[in-house]
C-alpha cells in the first residue's frame, strides 16, 4: 500500500477518490462496454502532434476541462495498450518518448506511469499523478494498430489538429522524369497535400530548407544548385504550388516540424515573381550512383568509423554503438531523441531519423554502455561532438540501449521480384554463384558468375529462394567466461569411448592403443546467447534430428561451432568437433521465460534474452590439443560456421584469444568477439587478423 499522503498531494488520486466514493454510495457503475470505459469517466483522450498518422501521436488527457500529457518517465508498451484501448484501438504496436510527435501544452496529468497492461483503464495503474518533474520534452506517445474494437464509437476521442500537414516529400527532375536512374538526387521539390502533389514557392528558399529536405529522402547532405537553369525553365512551365513561407532551423527531422504557410484554396495569384523550390542532395557511399563517384570517394583517406549500427533487419536501422578507447560499446537512451538520432544516420550516410529507438528495440548489446544523456542540437558533423555524460555499470543497463531507424533513398528496389516456388515450369537460370556482403542493395551488386552460368539445369532442386522475415536471432559468445574457465585436462582413453563415437578427438587418436593412454584436452566453457529480436531454431525440424544414443540426447544441428587452434599466421592445428549437443534455455534474464528444453524430446532453441551454457565438464567441450606443439597461438570459436541459421549480424559470432602453451601449462589472455575492438586495438592483440565475420580471412 502507498502512503495515504503521497495519494491525497496527487489530483490523480483525488479523481480516484472520487470515483471510489460514488461507488461506495451506491451510485450506478459506469458502463464497461466501448464507448464510456470504466474508470474514465470524466476524462477525455486524444491523439495529437504531427507529422503523425490517425491511429499515432503525442497522448493527450483533459481532466477538469483542461487538457495536458503525459510524461515519459517509466512509460512501457503496457502502458500504451491501456490507453491505445482507451482510444478505441485493440492494442499498441509501440510507444515514442521525447516529444517525438511534438511538445504538449499545459499540465503533464501523469508521471511515472506504470500499468500492467491489462487494466481496463489508465486510471487503475499507479503513478505520481500531476507531481511531475518533467518537461513538455518528455511529452510520452503512442503507436496503435490500426484496428477498432468491435462497437467503439469517437464520442471519446477528439482530433484537434484539423489544419493542412505534409505528409510526404519527393523530388522531380524537371526534364526526363521517369528516365533517370534511382535514387533521384536533384529536382522540383513537392508535397502531398489532400488535394494531389504540389510545388513550394522557392521565396525565402534557404540551405536549412534544402539540408531538411535531403534529410527526409534519405541523404546526409545537400549542395547548391544552378538557380539560374531552373528559373529559366520554370518560364516555359505551369506550375500549381500549394506551400510557401518554409523557413527551417536545419535540425528538423522532418519538414513538417518547420515553420511552414500553405496557400489558401481561394487564392488566384501564388508565389508571385517566384519559382518553384528547387533541391539537390548529396548520396551517401552506398548510395552514390556513378563509379566514378564511388572511385573519387574511395581514394580519400578515411579513419575507422567511430559509430556503426548492429542488429537491424535493413540497412540505416540497428543499435547504436561507438568506438571509445579502441572498445566498442552502447548508448544508454537517457534522452535519446530524433536530434541525437539523426546525427548518427547522416554520420553514416543516411538521411536523417525517421524513429529514435529507445529501450533496447533492436537487441540489447554486451560489454560497455559507453554513453549517456546525449543531448544533440542536429547540427553536430557526428554524435562525438554532440555533449553527453559517461557512465558507471549501475547507472544504466543493456535494456536501455539507444537505436535508429533512418530515412532511406527510394532505389526501386522494393519491387525487384524474388521467388521462392516450385520451378518446375521455369526454363532459364539467369544467375549463379551468388556471393553476398550483406550490404548490397540488389542481386546486382553480389558478385556472381557472369555469363558463364554453372547451373545449367533447372527445376526445384537447382533453384535459389528466400524466406524474409523482419526479425533474426543474434548469437554472441560469452568471451570472458571462455577465458575464466581454459584449462588442461589429460583424460585416460578408457573414458574417452563415447567420445570418439561422437568424432570428438583428432584423427590420431584412432591409432592409440586404447583403452591404455590418454588424450591431453582444452577444456573451457561455452556461454552462447541470444541478442536478437527472433529465437534461435534449428535449421532442420525434429523430424530429422538424429538420436545419440551414447549421450542420450538429439542432436539439433550437424554442426553448431567450430573450436580451433591457430598459429599466429591463421594455419589450423588442432580443431574441435562440435555439434549442437541440444539448444536449450539454460538461464534467461530477469524478465524473460524459459521456453526450449532439450529433456522428452522437447523443442529446441535459444530465446531472445536467454542463452545456452555448455559447461567445460561435458564431453567434446573441448579441442584436441595432444600432437600440439609448445608455442604461441589463437583459440578461435565460431558459432553457426555455416550459416544454417539467419541471423540480423553475423560479424560477432567469431571469438578469439592469445594463447600460450608450454607443453605442460596453458596460458589464455585477450578473449574478445571478432568486432568488439578497433582494428588498431585487434593488431597489438595478434598478428594474425581473425575473422570479421565467420569467414576465414
Amino acid at each position: 500500500m502507498r502512503p495515504v499522503s503521497i495519494c491525497l498531494w496527487s489530483p490523480w488520486c483525488l479523481l480516484l477518490c472520487l470515483l471510489l466514493c460514488s461507488l461506495c454510495s451506491g451510485s450506478p457503475s459506469p458502463s464497461t462496454g466501448p464507448e464510456k470505459k470504466a474508470g474514465s469517466q470524466g476524462l477525455r483522450f486524444r491523439l495529437a502532434g504531427f507529422p503523425r498518422k490517425p491511429y499515432e501521436g503525442r497522448v493527450e488527457i483533459q481532466r477538469a476541462g483542461e487538457w495536458g500529457t503525459i510524461c515519459d518517465d517509466d512509460f512501457t508498451l503496457q502502458a500504451a495498450h491501456v490507453l491505445c484501448r482507451e482510444l478505441g484501438f485493440t492494442e499498441a504496436t509501440g510507444w515514442t518518448h521525447s516529444a517525438k510527435y511534438g511538445p504538449g501544452t499545459g499540465r503533464i496529468w501523469l508521471d511515472n506511469l506504470s500499468c500492467s497492461g491489462t487494466e481496463q483503464s489508465v486510471t487503475e495503474c499507479a503513478s505520481r499523478g500531476g507531481n511531475s518533474d518533467c518537461t513538455h520534452d518528455e511529452d510520452a506517445g503512442i503507436i496503435c494498430k490500426d484496428q477498432r474494437l468491435p462497437g467503439f464509437s469517437d464520442s471519446n476521442v477528439i482530433e484537434v489538429e484539423h489544419h493542412l500537414q505534409v505528409e510526404e516529400v519527393r523530388l522531380r527532375p524537371a526534364v526526363g522524369w521517369g528516365r533517370r536512374p534511382l535514387p533521384v538526387t536533384e529536382g522540383l521539390v513537392e508535397v502531398r497535400l489532400p488535394d494531389g502533389w504540389s510545388q513550394v514557392c522557392d521565396k525565402g528558399w534557404s540551405a536549412h530548407n534544402s539540408h531538411v529536405v535531403c534529410g527526409m529522402l534519405g541523404f546526409p547532405g545537400e549542395k547548391r544548385v544552378n538557380t539560374a537553369f531552373y528559373r529559366l525553365l520554370a518560364q516555359r512551365q505551369q506550375h500549381s504550388f500549394g506551400l510557401h513561407g518554409v523557413a527551417c532551423v536545419g535540425t528538423e527531422a522532418h519538414l513538417s516540424l518547420c515553420s511552414l504557410e500553405f496557400y489558401r484554396a481561394n487564392e488566384t495569384t501564388r508565389c508571385p515573381g517566384g519559382a518553384p523550390a528547387v533541391v539537390s542532395c548529396v548520396p551517401g557511399p552506398l548510395y552514390t550512383a556513378s563509379s566514378g563517384q564511388k572511385k573519387q570517394q574511395q581514394s580519400k583517406p578515411q579513419g575507422e568509423a567511430r559509430v556503426r549500427l548492429k542488429g537491424g533487419a535493413h540497412p540505416g536501422e540497428g543499435r547504436v554503438e561507438v568506438l571509445k578507447a579502441g572498445t566498442w560499446g552502447t548508448v544508454c537512451d537517457r534522452k535519446w531523441d530524433l536530434q541525437a538520432a539523426s546525427v548518427v544516420c547522416r554520420e553514416l550516410g543516411f538521411g536523417s531519423a525517421r524513429e529514435a529507438l529507445s529501450g533496447a528495440r533492436m537487441g540489447q548489446g554486451m560489454g560497455a554502455i559507453h554513453l549517456s544523456e546525449v543531448r544533440c542540437s542536429g547540427q553536430e558533423s557526428s554524435l562525438w561532438k554532440c555533449p553527453y555524460k559517461n557512465i558507471t555499470a549501475e547507472d544504466c543497463s543493456h535494456s536501455q540501449d539507444a537505436g535508429v531507424r533512418c530515412n532511406l533513398p527510394y532505389t526501386g528496389v522494393e519491387t525487384k521480384e524474388t521467388w521462392y516456388w516450385d520451378s518446375g515450369n521455369i526454363t532459364e537460370v539467369v544467375m549463379s554463384g551468388v556471393r553476398c556482403t550483406g550490404t548490397e542493395l540488389s542481386l546486382d551488386q553480389c558478385a556472381h558468375h557472369s555469363t558463364h552460368i554453372t547451373c545449367k539445369r533447372t527445376g526445384t532442386r537447382f533453384t535459389a529462394g528466400v524466406i524474409c522475415s523482419e526479425t533474426a536471432s543474434d548469437l554472441l559468445l560469452h568471451s570472458a567466461l571462455v577465458q575464466e574457465t581454459a584449462y588442461i585436462e589429460d583424460r585416460p582413453l578408457h573414458m574417452l569411448y563415447c567420445a570418439a563415437e561422437e568424432n570428438c578427438l583428432a584423427s590420431s587418436a584412432r591409432s592409440a592403443n586404447w583403452p591404455y593412454g590418454h588424450r591431453r584436452l582444452l577444456r573451457f566453457s561455452s556461454q552462447i546467447h541470444n541478442l536478437g529480436r527472433a529465437d534461435f531454431r534449428p535449421k532442420a525440424g525434429r523430424h530429422s534430428w538424429v538420436w545419440h544414443e551414447c549421450h542420450g540426447h538429439y542432436h539439433s544441428m550437424d554442426i553448431f561451432t567450430h573450436y580451433d587452434i591457430l598459429t599466429p599466421n591463421g594455419t589450423k592445428v588442432a580443431e574441435g568437433h562440435k555439434a549442437s549437443f541440444c539448444l536449450e534455455d539454460t538461464e534467461c534474464q530477469e524478465d524473460v521465460s524459459k521456453r526450449y528444453e532439450c529433456a522428452n524430446f522437447g523443442e529446441q532453441g535459444i530465446t531472445v534474452g536467454c542463452w545456452d551454457l555448455y559447461r567445460h565438464d561435458i564431453d567434446c567441450q573441448w579441442i584436441d590439443i595432444t600432437d600440439v606443439k609448445p608455442g604461441n597461438y589463437i583459440l578461435q570459436v565460431v558459432i553457426n560456421p555455416n550459416f544454417e541459421v539467419a541471423e540480423s549480424d553475423f560479424t560477432n559470432n567469431a571469438m578469439k584469444c592469445n594463447c600460450k602453451y608450454d607443453g605442460h601449462r596453458i596460458w589464455v589472455h585477450n578473449c574478445h568477439i571478432g568486432d568488439a575492438f578497433s582494428e588498431e586495438a585487434n593488431r597489438r592483440f595478434e598478428r594474425y587478423p581473425g575473422q570479421t565475420s565467420n569467414q576465414i580471412i
